[in-house]
Parts: structure tokens; sequence; C-alpha cells
């Protein structure tokens, strides 16, 4: 009886094709997300403003979906369960790779178009450049951020420097390796660098001067010691099967927004965006081929 009863949960629970899980009535955002208030809280105004007016396409509802990683999103595009994607350019290679997606409009989050990583640490500690992090610590984000992971730790692996995940943020790395850990947000990185429990942190140059990322009193105890290229900073994407006539709306709805005064408290809800526009063909494929650093830097570290 036992194992019958669990056929059936598991049959109950399989994963529903794409045509019962998408229906024509809903708009699907997703984001990668490990912390579903303060995403959800954004995402919802400049969904349910997109979704207002696609109610003659046959949208009247709206649905957010946090994934818990840069995996579990490509599964929900895949399936159908997720329509739309605002995220960083490493997840935008990831997920047109691995599900197909495709690049709709560039986001100028918190105003900007281009954005790069700073490296930073206490200063007249001894690290003036990237070598001497070698038998040392350096915190980072998580493993969907962009400017905060996948971006410092290519230069690293770049400038022939090892790395080596730890356990915890006290944990020492062997001599010849640099040693990392994730910290979640951005505000964890500065405090563990300003208390010495690291030696190093990196970020995007956008968090450096955000007073709640990096408060000034720590800022001033800081020195950058290198900094990355400038790289896109954000992206809206769409499942590469998108009934063309959401998809054309939702391109013409964003770009409206720029200029339409009703628009600006759900561009200043949707993590300060300035405005959207369109990026070339050259510069998709340059984000696109993101994904050879985001497989160089998984094989470096050993994922």
């Amino acid at each position: 009886m036992k194992i019958t009863l669990f056929c059936l949960l598991a049959l109950l629970m399989v994963v529903p094709s794409h045509a019962d899980t998408h229906t024509k009535d809903t708009l699907v955002i997703g984001k990668i997300s490990h912390n579903p208030k303060k995403h959800y809280r954004y995402l919802k105004p400049m969904a349910q403003y997109v979704a207002d007016q696609m109610t003659d396409l046959g949208i009247d509802k709206i649905k957010i979906r946090l994934a818990k990683s840069k995996e579990h999103l490509a599964d929900l595009l895949v399936q159908g369960e997720v329509d739309w994607v605002t995220e960083t350019p490493v997840a935008a290679a990831y997920l047109h790779d691995v599900a197909g997606a495709e690049i709709l409009l560039r986001k100028w989050k918190k105003g900007v178009a281009e954005y790069h990583t700073v490296f930073f640490g206490l200063s007249g500690k001894g690290i003036g450049n990237l070598q001497d992090l070698k038998g040392k610590v350096i915190a980072l984000e998580d493993p969907a951020s962009t400017s905060a992971f996948y971006a410092p730790a290519n230069e690293l692996v770049e400038h022939g420097l090892k790395l080596i995940r730890l356990n915890s943020a006290r944990d020492k790395p062997p001599a010849d390796s640099v040693g990392f850990v994730f910290s979640r947000e951005e505000i964890n990185i500065a405090t563990l660098v300003h208390k010495g429990v690291v030696d190093a942190g990196a970020f995007s140059s956008d968090d450096w001067i955000k007073e709640d990322h990096l408060p000034a009193k720590y800022r001033e105890d800081f020195e950058i010691f290198h900094r990355t290229p400038n790289m896109v900073r954000a992206l809206e994407i769409v499942r590469h099967d998108l009934q063309p006539e959401i998809r054309q709306r939702l391109t013409e709805i964003l770009l409206d927004s720029n200029d339409n005064p009703a628009a600006l408290h759900v561009l200043r809800a949707y993590q300060r965006t300035r405005k959207f526009d369109r990026i070339s063909e050259d510069q998709k494929k340059a984000v696109y081929n993101l994904r050879n650093m985001i497989k160089k830097v998984d094989q470096a570290i050993g994922w």
C-alpha cells in the first residue's frame, strides 16, 4: 500500500508540459532571488504596469516567479512557466545557452547603462594588486551575480590565480590560492572587509557609491586596488517562444515608459531604472559570449 501511494504521489508531482502550465491570460515575470520579499516588492509594480496595457491581448493576470538559481530559472523558461526575466548579463548568457532565452532590451538599472567591478580592501594592509590576494580571502555576493562573482572571478583566473571556495570566511586557503566566500548581500561584503574577517571584497562600481551597500564610514577606510572593464548593467529577457504579439507589446510598453510620466514611480520601484533601450546584434552576441566566461570560471573552480 505504501509503494502504491508513493507512486501515485510521484505521478501527481510530475512537472506539467508547456501547454499545461502557461495560460494565455497570465503574464509571468521571473528573477533569480535569495531575497524574495525584496525582489517581489520591486517586480510587482512593473509587472502590473505592463499587464494593464495588454488586456486587449487577453492578459488580465500577472504572476511573479522567483527562482533559487540560474538553473532553476532556466527550467522555468523551458517549461513555459516564465515569460519575461530581468537579470544580469551573465544570467542572460546562461539562460540563452541553456534555455534559448533572448535579449529584448537593455535596462538602465540604477540609472546607468554600463558598470564595472571594483576590488577593494582596507587601506594600508598590503594589498595593491590581484597577485597580493594569494593566500588570502575575498568576499563575493552569490553565484548568480555578474559584477560580484563572475566578473571578479574571471579577472582573477585571467591573471593566473587559482580559486578555491571556502566553507567559512574564517577559513584560510592554500598559500598559492585565493579563497572566496559568498555573503549574499553587498553590505555583508563591505562589513566582512571592514571588520577584517576577509582581506578583500568585490562588487560593482554602482555599489561602491551606494550608502546602503557601502556606508561612508567604511568607504573612507577602503581603497580600490583593481577594476574590470565596463560591461552592460542589466537586461530584459524573454523566452524564445513567447507569443510574437506579447513580445512586441512588451517591447513597446517598456520603451514608451521612458517618456511616460505615469511610469515614473514604476521605473523608480524597478531598481531605479532610468530607461530601456535597444542594443545592436553585435552587443547581444557579446553578452551571449559571456557564456564562455561562465564555463571558464566554473571549470577553474571545479563546479
